[in-house]
């Protein structure tokens, strides 16, 4: 078996036309975060779609994050080996075929829909950054990144408050995830026309070569910590607002559903405040973990506000204020770079998206099974919706711990590191 590198192109006509596939596929990483999102808006309706308890549903929907973890891995692998003009394409076509079978109304045709989204969704970031690198300047990087990921977020916003009005006014259940996915068709078969091909050598390395960048970054004990950090921290936007917030906040707070949708809709949207804000932060500051305590912290005092001074703020508020401390989940992400070798760079990306995301998977379906079944009487939900916040409470805590033990990578540590070797 043989690998390949890519050579930087020379050509800025050649660049132009990896900045137009970049621009392209931003427009997959939108599509395939609303289609994360979609389904917190629609969880009655889907039930009786597939004919499933809600805790029923929420494993099919938690099934997106089981594939979405193992093609994390692969994504990277492809994308460097064969490069992007079809393997980020493929993945826009897979999740279009995810959506196409999410509006069949079996529970096994939701059961692989939801997992084909997961997987196709793997390359959208990885096709996004991959492009960006090699369509843009090293100076202007990092902001691509920071907009691929804002767009990402507004995806998932997009995902609760514009699908909402549409699954309660115009179209069904079935007829939304239908014409999703001719959206995405449309998506993948253009960014398959404008992203060019590219010269890749063979190096003649074998398999074991091509997996000994996973090597490096797996033997790495600060790996599993920063995947542990930031899945824990993932997991009140992916799980509980993501999925389960919306019906919370109309079962247990007694929200009417356009409030519902209006309040939880604030997280993602506080997340594109709240990553570049921590990534400013921990910059300013030439700290990661200072400004990543800020995050955690400040998610700890939002589910203690909803918990025990419901009152004390909006609703709304309290959520937008949780995306934007959220935004710190992206700084362990900095510190898996920052900790392995410059040369497993680029799989580093991959196996943090797959430990991050491998959280996510393992806790889905233990929270719909403790807190997915409707429950009766005012008292009932009232201790329903305490006990979800414990819940977050108990697993900030223990991503707090976590972040204890993380190395700090920050320039001001490195300094004081070779003040102290002098």
């Amino acid at each position: 078996m043989t690998a390949t590198t890519t050579t930087k192109p020379d050509s800025s006509i050649l660049s132009l036309h990896f900045v137009i596939g970049w621009l392209v596929c931003l427009l997959f990483y939108y599509l395939e975060y609303a289609v994360r999102s979609a389904p917190a808006v629609m969880i009655p309706e889907l039930s009786a779609f597939f004919g499933v308890s809600t805790v029923g549903l929420g494993s099919i929907i938690g099934s997106y994050y089981y594939a979405y973890a193992a093609a994390g891995l692969l994504a990277g692998l492809s994308l460097d080996k064969f490069g992007a003009k079809y393997v980020v394409p493929a993945g826009v076509i897979i999740l279009g075929i995810g959506c196409l079978l999410f509006a069949v109304p079996v529970p096994l045709a939701g059961y692989v829909g939801r997992a084909l989204q997961g997987l196709g969704s793997a390359f959208a970031f990885t096709g996004s950054v991959y492009l960006a690198v090699r369509g843009l300047k090293a100076s202007r990087l990092a902001t691509a990144i920071g907009i691929t990921q804002c767009l990402g977020m507004l995806g998932a916003y997009s995902g609760q408050a514009a699908v909402a009005p549409l699954i309660h006014g115009t179209l069904s259940v079935e007829s939304f995830w239908f014409w999703m996915g001719i959206v995405i068709f449309i998506n993948g078969v253009v960014l398959c026309i404008v992203t060019p091909r590219e010269n890749l050598k063979k190096t003649g390395a074998n398999l074991l070569a091509v997996l000994e960048p996973f090597k490096v970054v797996f033997t790495n004990p600060q790996s599993y910590l920063c995947g542990l950090t930031a899945g824990l921290l993932f997991t009140p936007t992916t799980i509980f607002d993501m999925i389960w917030c919306v019906r919370f906040l109309q079962q247990d707070r007694g929200l009417s559903y356009e409030a519902a949708v209006h309040a939880a809709s604030m997280v993602p949207l506080g997340w594109v405040l709240g990553c570049p804000l921590f990534g400013w932060i921990a910059d300013s500051m030439q700290r990661r973990k200072p400004a990543l305590m800020l995050g955690i912290g400040m998610i700890l005092l939002c589910f203690a506000q909803l918990n025990f001074a419901t009152d004390l703020l909006p609703t709304w508020l309290t959520l937008f204020l949780l995306g934007i401390a959220s935004g710190s989940a992206m700084i362990p992400y900095t510190v898996m770079k920052e900790t392995n070798p410059d040369r497993v760079k680029g799989s580093a990306t991959g196996a943090m998206n797959f430990l991050t995301f491998s959280i996510s998977a393992i806790i889905g379906p233990i929270f719909a099974s403790h807190f997915g079944t409707p429950v009766e009487g005012a008292a009932d939900r009232l201790l329903h919706f305490t006990q979800v916040n414990e819940f977050w409470l108990a697993a900030l805590f223990v991503a707090l711990l976590v972040a204890t033990l993380l190395k700090e990578t920050g320039a001001a540590a490195k300094k004081v590191d070779i003040l102290a070797v002098a």
